[in-house]
């Protein structure tokens, strides 16, 4: 069962699915960038901590330095269900916008994700 991020529960009061196999994979790649190293218990170095950005000076050395933790971070994580071809960060004022290209392993299909991280998202 591929449990929907943020957890929550369906009409039913059961606890909600993604509605399909893309949709479940963005949402894991989007746990990685949100989550900080730390925050959970049984996995320190689980995430990024992009979300943690928002406080900091916003940069081109922090952008660069963002994307090669984000690479990291979803090749150890995900590595198992995605390919990531690239991984591109911009800075803009106070926002990042982070884009994801990566091919699903079980599928080969090619897939984009852009998250807003910061600013008025």
């Amino acid at each position: 069962m591929d449990l929907a991020f943020p957890f929550g529960f369906d009409r039913s009061g059961r606890t909600a699915s993604a509605t399909n196999q893309d949709q479940h994979i963005r949402d894991l790649i989007e746990q990685v960038l949100l989550t900080a190293p730390g925050e959970r218990v049984n996995r320190p170095t689980f995430g990024t901590g992009t979300a943690q950005l928002v406080f900091a000076p916003n940069s081109d050395t922090l952008a660069i330095a963002q994307q090669k933790l984000i690479q990291a971070g979803l090749q150890q994580w995900l590595s198992d269900l995605i390919q990531v071809q690239s991984v591109t960060v911009e800075n803009d004022d106070a926002t990042l916008l982070v884009t994801v290209q990566y091919t699903v392993i079980q599928t080969q299909r090619a897939q984009a994700a852009q998250f807003v991280v910061g600013g008025a998202a």
